[in-house]
Protein backbone atom coordinates (compact mmCIF):
# COMPACT_ATOMS: atom_id res chain seq x y z
CA UNK A 1 0.00 0.00 0.00
CA UNK A 2 1.41 3.54 -1.03
CA UNK A 3 2.70 6.09 2.16
CA UNK A 4 -0.21 8.68 0.67
CA UNK A 5 -3.32 5.95 0.63
CA UNK A 6 -1.61 4.72 4.35
CA UNK A 7 -1.56 8.69 5.72
CA UNK A 8 -5.20 9.41 4.30
CA UNK A 9 -6.32 5.73 6.39
CA UNK A 10 -4.73 7.39 9.71
CA UNK A 11 -6.50 10.69 9.06
CA UNK A 12 -9.85 9.14 9.11
CA UNK A 13 -9.02 6.53 11.88
CA UNK A 14 -7.79 9.54 14.03
CA UNK A 15 -11.41 11.57 13.11
CA UNK A 16 -13.25 8.46 13.97
CA UNK A 17 -11.67 8.07 17.48
CA UNK A 18 -12.57 11.93 18.15
CA UNK A 19 -15.83 11.50 17.42
CA UNK A 20 -16.08 8.79 19.99
CA UNK A 21 -14.42 10.79 22.33
CA UNK A 22 -15.72 14.13 21.66
CA UNK A 23 -19.51 13.99 21.31
CA UNK A 24 -20.54 16.58 18.72
CA UNK A 25 -23.37 17.93 20.91
CA UNK A 26 -21.36 18.00 23.69
CA UNK A 27 -22.46 21.69 26.02
CA UNK A 28 -20.71 21.72 29.43
CA UNK A 29 -16.98 19.63 29.60
CA UNK A 30 -16.98 17.62 33.10
CA UNK A 31 -13.77 16.78 34.95
CA UNK A 32 -14.57 13.83 37.44
CA UNK A 33 -11.96 12.52 39.73
CA UNK A 34 -13.30 9.31 39.83
CA UNK A 35 -14.78 6.51 37.94
CA UNK A 36 -18.11 6.52 39.30
CA UNK A 37 -18.74 10.56 39.36
CA UNK A 38 -17.59 10.46 35.60
CA UNK A 39 -20.13 7.74 34.71
CA UNK A 40 -23.12 9.26 37.00
CA UNK A 41 -22.17 12.64 34.99
CA UNK A 42 -22.61 10.60 31.62
CA UNK A 43 -25.36 8.73 32.59
CA UNK A 44 -27.13 12.35 33.55
CA UNK A 45 -25.65 14.26 30.84
CA UNK A 46 -26.00 12.02 27.71
CA UNK A 47 -24.54 13.27 25.00
CA UNK A 48 -24.50 16.79 25.87
CA UNK A 49 -21.49 16.64 28.43
CA UNK A 50 -17.97 15.39 26.89
CA UNK A 51 -16.29 13.68 30.28
CA UNK A 52 -12.82 13.21 31.58
CA UNK A 53 -11.98 11.23 34.63
CA UNK A 54 -8.33 11.84 36.54
CA UNK A 55 -8.18 8.27 37.59
CA UNK A 56 -9.11 5.09 36.80
CA UNK A 57 -10.42 2.14 39.22
CA UNK A 58 -6.85 0.74 39.51
CA UNK A 59 -5.39 3.51 40.75
CA UNK A 60 -5.22 4.50 44.45
CA UNK A 61 -7.72 7.95 44.48
CA UNK A 62 -5.91 8.95 47.23
CA UNK A 63 -2.72 9.66 45.58
CA UNK A 64 -1.84 10.17 41.84
CA UNK A 65 -0.01 12.43 40.08
CA UNK A 66 -0.96 16.35 38.69
CA UNK A 67 0.20 15.41 35.15
CA UNK A 68 -0.08 18.06 32.73
CA UNK A 69 -2.75 16.24 30.38
CA UNK A 70 -4.69 16.98 33.22
CA UNK A 71 -4.43 20.33 34.01
CA UNK A 72 -5.11 20.78 30.72
CA UNK A 73 -8.18 19.54 31.28
CA UNK A 74 -8.76 21.23 33.90
CA UNK A 75 -8.31 24.18 32.24
CA UNK A 76 -10.53 23.97 30.05
CA UNK A 77 -13.37 22.27 32.21
CA UNK A 78 -16.86 24.02 33.11
CA UNK A 79 -17.84 21.45 35.86
CA UNK A 80 -15.35 19.66 37.90
CA UNK A 81 -17.12 16.96 39.98
CA UNK A 82 -15.21 14.71 42.78
CA UNK A 83 -15.65 13.22 45.86
CA UNK A 84 -14.20 15.51 48.59
CA UNK A 85 -13.73 15.01 51.96
CA UNK A 86 -10.26 15.09 51.37
CA UNK A 87 -10.44 12.34 49.59
CA UNK A 88 -8.13 14.33 46.62
CA UNK A 89 -6.27 16.66 49.34
CA UNK A 90 -2.82 14.96 47.65
CA UNK A 91 -3.49 16.31 44.17
CA UNK A 92 -6.68 18.09 42.97
CA UNK A 93 -5.62 21.42 44.94
CA UNK A 94 -2.73 21.49 43.14
CA UNK A 95 -4.56 20.97 40.06
CA UNK A 96 -6.93 23.36 40.16
CA UNK A 97 -3.87 25.90 40.98
CA UNK A 98 -2.28 24.83 38.55
CA UNK A 99 -5.32 25.24 35.96
CA UNK A 100 -6.28 28.97 36.04
CA UNK A 101 -9.65 27.95 35.65
CA UNK A 102 -11.77 30.43 37.98
CA UNK A 103 -14.90 28.12 36.89
CA UNK A 104 -14.10 25.43 38.64
CA UNK A 105 -12.30 26.44 42.04
CA UNK A 106 -14.39 25.62 45.56
CA UNK A 107 -17.37 27.88 46.13
CA UNK A 108 -18.07 28.69 42.36
CA UNK A 109 -20.74 27.21 40.40
CA UNK A 110 -18.38 25.02 38.38
CA UNK A 111 -17.11 22.77 41.90
CA UNK A 112 -19.06 19.95 43.17
CA UNK A 113 -18.35 17.53 45.61
CA UNK A 114 -20.11 14.48 46.18
CA UNK A 115 -19.56 14.27 49.72
CA UNK A 116 -21.31 17.09 50.93
CA UNK A 117 -24.80 15.26 49.33
CA UNK A 118 -24.59 12.41 52.31
CA UNK A 119 -24.32 11.38 55.54
CA UNK A 120 -20.69 11.09 56.25
CA UNK A 121 -19.54 8.03 58.23
CA UNK A 122 -16.66 7.38 60.72
CA UNK A 123 -16.21 11.39 61.56
CA UNK A 124 -13.34 11.44 64.30
CA UNK A 125 -13.10 13.99 67.00
CA UNK A 126 -9.58 14.85 66.42
CA UNK A 127 -6.99 14.05 63.49
CA UNK A 128 -3.36 13.76 63.75
CA UNK A 129 -0.57 12.18 61.89
CA UNK A 130 -0.11 9.60 63.74
CA UNK A 131 -3.27 7.75 63.05
CA UNK A 132 -2.32 7.21 59.57
CA UNK A 133 -4.66 8.55 56.69
CA UNK A 134 -7.36 9.57 58.70
CA UNK A 135 -9.88 12.01 56.93
CA UNK A 136 -10.96 14.73 59.55
CA UNK A 137 -14.49 15.61 57.13
CA UNK A 138 -15.50 11.62 57.64
CA UNK A 139 -15.09 8.51 55.44
CA UNK A 140 -14.78 9.21 52.13
CA UNK A 141 -15.75 6.47 50.56
CA UNK A 142 -19.11 6.99 49.91
CA UNK A 143 -19.48 5.38 46.68
CA UNK A 144 -20.27 1.87 47.94
CA UNK A 145 -23.56 3.26 49.08
CA UNK A 146 -25.40 3.17 46.34
CA UNK A 147 -28.14 4.73 48.16
CA UNK A 148 -25.41 7.27 48.45
CA UNK A 149 -25.18 7.15 44.64
CA UNK A 150 -28.61 8.02 43.97
CA UNK A 151 -28.73 11.22 46.63
CA UNK A 152 -25.62 12.53 44.64
CA UNK A 153 -27.35 11.92 40.90
CA UNK A 154 -30.23 13.83 42.24
CA UNK A 155 -27.55 16.33 43.42
CA UNK A 156 -25.45 16.64 40.44
CA UNK A 157 -28.74 16.31 37.99
CA UNK A 158 -29.54 19.80 39.42
CA UNK A 159 -25.91 21.34 38.59
CA UNK A 160 -25.90 20.25 35.23
CA UNK A 161 -29.46 21.72 34.82
CA UNK A 162 -28.08 25.02 36.62
CA UNK A 163 -24.62 25.23 34.60
CA UNK A 164 -26.46 24.45 30.91
CA UNK A 165 -30.05 26.25 31.35
CA UNK A 166 -30.67 25.64 27.68
CA UNK A 167 -30.41 22.11 27.72
CA UNK A 168 -32.05 21.82 31.55
CA UNK A 169 -35.15 19.91 30.83
CA UNK A 170 -33.17 17.49 29.12
CA UNK A 171 -31.19 16.85 32.14
CA UNK A 172 -34.36 16.98 34.38
CA UNK A 173 -35.82 14.22 32.10
CA UNK A 174 -32.38 11.95 32.34
CA UNK A 175 -32.41 12.61 36.32
CA UNK A 176 -35.44 11.74 37.06
CA UNK A 177 -35.65 8.31 34.46
CA UNK A 178 -32.01 7.61 36.01
CA UNK A 179 -33.56 7.85 39.77
CA UNK A 180 -36.32 5.82 38.79
CA UNK A 181 -34.16 2.50 37.63
CA UNK A 182 -31.45 3.22 40.79
CA UNK A 183 -34.27 3.22 42.87
CA UNK A 184 -35.57 -0.21 41.72
CA UNK A 185 -32.43 -1.38 41.25
CA UNK A 186 -31.29 -0.91 45.00
CA UNK A 187 -34.19 -2.60 45.81
CA UNK A 188 -33.37 -5.43 44.31
CA UNK A 189 -29.24 -5.25 45.33
CA UNK A 190 -30.68 -5.09 48.87
CA UNK A 191 -32.91 -8.15 48.30
CA UNK A 192 -30.71 -10.01 47.14
CA UNK A 193 -28.08 -9.16 49.58
CA UNK A 194 -30.30 -10.06 52.59
CA UNK A 195 -28.54 -13.22 53.85
CA UNK A 196 -25.25 -11.38 54.30
CA UNK A 197 -26.34 -8.79 57.14
CA UNK A 198 -25.17 -9.62 60.18
CA UNK A 199 -22.08 -11.39 58.86
CA UNK A 200 -18.35 -10.40 60.49
CA UNK A 201 -15.96 -9.65 57.64
CA UNK A 202 -12.19 -8.28 57.95
CA UNK A 203 -11.03 -5.31 55.82
CA UNK A 204 -8.06 -4.42 54.21
CA UNK A 205 -8.65 -1.09 54.55
CA UNK A 206 -11.36 1.30 56.22
CA UNK A 207 -12.93 1.87 52.73
CA UNK A 208 -16.58 -0.15 52.65
CA UNK A 209 -18.16 1.44 55.69
CA UNK A 210 -20.83 2.77 53.80
CA UNK A 211 -21.35 -1.15 51.73
CA UNK A 212 -21.22 -2.25 55.33
CA UNK A 213 -23.71 0.41 56.90
CA UNK A 214 -26.17 -0.83 53.74
CA UNK A 215 -25.91 -4.56 53.89
CA UNK A 216 -25.26 -4.87 57.63
CA UNK A 217 -22.07 -6.17 57.82
CA UNK A 218 -20.24 -6.29 60.37
CA UNK A 219 -16.17 -5.37 60.22
CA UNK A 220 -14.38 -7.28 62.99
CA UNK A 221 -11.01 -6.42 61.93
CA UNK A 222 -8.38 -4.21 59.81
CA UNK A 223 -5.91 -5.70 58.04
CA UNK A 224 -4.06 -1.93 57.74
CA UNK A 225 -2.76 -1.19 61.55
CA UNK A 226 -3.57 2.25 60.33
CA UNK A 227 -5.40 3.78 57.19
CA UNK A 228 -3.04 3.58 54.73
CA UNK A 229 -0.14 1.95 56.12
CA UNK A 230 0.45 -1.50 54.69
CA UNK A 231 0.53 -4.18 57.48
CA UNK A 232 3.30 -5.72 58.33
CA UNK A 233 3.94 -9.77 58.95
CA UNK A 234 3.52 -9.31 62.60
CA UNK A 235 0.52 -7.59 62.42
CA UNK A 236 -1.06 -9.70 59.98
CA UNK A 237 -0.60 -12.63 62.81
CA UNK A 238 -2.05 -10.43 65.36
CA UNK A 239 -5.31 -10.14 63.29
CA UNK A 240 -5.20 -13.70 62.76
CA UNK A 241 -4.77 -15.03 66.27
CA UNK A 242 -7.95 -12.29 67.16
CA UNK A 243 -9.58 -14.35 64.61
CA UNK A 244 -9.74 -17.08 66.42
CA UNK A 245 -11.94 -15.50 69.25
CA UNK A 246 -13.96 -13.49 66.67
CA UNK A 247 -14.09 -15.38 63.35
CA UNK A 248 -14.79 -13.81 60.15
CA UNK A 249 -16.79 -15.14 57.37
CA UNK A 250 -14.74 -13.41 54.16
CA UNK A 251 -12.04 -10.91 53.85
CA UNK A 252 -12.66 -7.67 51.65
CA UNK A 253 -10.35 -5.34 49.04
CA UNK A 254 -10.73 -3.05 46.58
CA UNK A 255 -9.55 -3.99 43.02
CA UNK A 256 -7.08 -1.02 43.67
CA UNK A 257 -5.48 -2.60 46.29
CA UNK A 258 -2.23 -5.12 46.30
CA UNK A 259 -4.63 -8.04 47.56
CA UNK A 260 -1.49 -10.47 48.59
CA UNK A 261 -2.56 -9.32 52.46
CA UNK A 262 -6.26 -10.38 52.26
CA UNK A 263 -4.92 -13.59 50.37
CA UNK A 264 -2.46 -14.56 53.08
CA UNK A 265 -5.62 -13.98 55.84
CA UNK A 266 -7.62 -15.45 53.54
CA UNK A 267 -5.36 -18.77 53.27
CA UNK A 268 -4.15 -18.76 56.98
CA UNK A 269 -7.86 -18.31 58.39
CA UNK A 270 -9.62 -20.34 56.22
CA UNK A 271 -12.03 -17.57 54.52
CA UNK A 272 -12.86 -16.55 51.30
CA UNK A 273 -10.86 -13.24 50.00
CA UNK A 274 -13.63 -11.35 48.21
CA UNK A 275 -12.20 -8.50 45.44
CA UNK A 276 -14.67 -5.83 45.19
CA UNK A 277 -14.50 -3.74 42.19
CA UNK A 278 -15.08 -0.75 44.40
CA UNK A 279 -15.41 2.00 40.73
CA UNK A 280 -16.79 1.46 37.38
CA UNK A 281 -14.09 -0.47 35.99
CA UNK A 282 -12.62 -2.39 38.88
CA UNK A 283 -13.85 -5.94 37.38
CA UNK A 284 -14.16 -7.20 34.19
CA UNK A 285 -18.46 -7.11 34.93
CA UNK A 286 -18.35 -3.37 36.18
CA UNK A 287 -18.74 -1.47 32.77
CA UNK A 288 -21.17 1.32 34.69
CA UNK A 289 -22.99 2.07 37.67
CA UNK A 290 -25.61 -0.71 37.41
CA UNK A 291 -23.33 -2.84 36.99
CA UNK A 292 -20.92 -2.12 39.40
CA UNK A 293 -23.18 -3.00 42.01
CA UNK A 294 -24.70 -6.27 40.51
CA UNK A 295 -20.76 -7.54 40.34
CA UNK A 296 -20.11 -6.51 44.04
CA UNK A 297 -23.33 -7.90 45.29
CA UNK A 298 -22.95 -10.97 43.59
CA UNK A 299 -19.24 -11.36 44.84
CA UNK A 300 -20.29 -10.83 48.06
CA UNK A 301 -23.49 -13.44 48.32
CA UNK A 302 -21.43 -16.02 46.49
CA UNK A 303 -18.42 -15.42 49.71
CA UNK A 304 -20.85 -15.17 52.24
CA UNK A 305 -22.55 -18.39 51.39
CA UNK A 306 -19.88 -20.54 51.73
CA UNK A 307 -19.53 -22.79 54.63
Amino acid sequence: MKLSKLSELFKLAALALLAISVPAQAALRVFACEPEWGALAQALGGNLVDVTVATTALQDPHQIQARPSLIARMRNADLVVCTGAELEIGWLPLLLQQSGNARVQPGQPGYFEAARQVRLLEVPGSVDRSQGDVHAAGNPHIQTDPRNIGAVATALGAKLAQLDTGHAAEYQARTADFSQKWQQAVARWTQQAAPLRGLPVVSQHKGFAYLYDWLGLREVAVLEPKPGVEPSASHLQQVLAALKATPARMVLHAAYQDPRPAEWMSKNADIPVVSIPFTVGGSDAAKDLFSLFDDTVARLVTAGARK
